[in-house]
């Protein structure tokens, strides 16, 4: 009887493995990740340099995303140069980070990419002075739910190529019936 169940674990246990190993990322592509004190937030692929592009958005016109075509953020608390967003807020607005000089997709001005050393050690990705952040709620490439949300102090834009805030759907939800989603009472 012994043996019956050993050789029945044997082929599980193989199986498990298998799955398990399977379920493991390669770094390859952005990650929101973790935004304490690890410097792991919403880094670019491993290794690589972010990229900073424009899209048109049905709402706000054309807007910088990054290469996966996320909307990327400014937060009107920062100054240029200086990211405010740490914490608890951080987890909500990953910070868009780089390993490297970031580079220009179609559309983005390359002159105006820049960087900053976060408090984690972290290298934030700018853009005319202006820390860049990806949206949590922000499922998939195209949506701008975080654009005109209060959140943490101050108001949350998406940017245009020329560096200034994009305004126009007021409220959030830069995709039809969009709106605020999670993260809401951070004020």
């Amino acid at each position: 009887m012994r043996t019956r169940i050993s050789l029945i674990a044997l082929p599980l246990g193989v199986a498990a493995l298998v799955l398990l190993a399977g379920c493991g990322g390669d770094d390859s592509s952005p990650s929101y990740g973790d935004s304490g004190s690890s410097g792991s937030t919403g880094a670019s692929s491993g290794g690589a340099a972010a990229t900073v592009a424009v899209a048109d958005n049905p709402q706000l016109g054309e807007i910088l995303v990054d290469g996966q075509g996320r909307t990327l953020y400014l937060f009107e608390k920062d100054e240029s140069n200086e990211s405010y967003c740490n914490g608890e807020c951080a987890s909500v607005w990953p910070p868009y980070t780089t390993k490297g000089g970031p580079k220009a997709g179609e559309g983005a001005e390359a002159a105006k990419l820049g960087t900053l050393k976060r408090d984690d050690g972290s290298t934030q990705v700018t853009y005319n002075g202006a820390p860049l952040y990806l949206y949590a709620n922000d499922t998939k490439a195209g949506e701008a739910n975080g654009n005109e949300l209060d959140q943490f102090g101050a108001e949350w834009y998406a940017l245009q190529p020329s560096g200034e805030k994009a305004e126009g759907s007021q409220g959030g939800g830069g995709t039809p019936g969009g709106g605020q989603g999670g993260g809401g009472g951070y004020y």
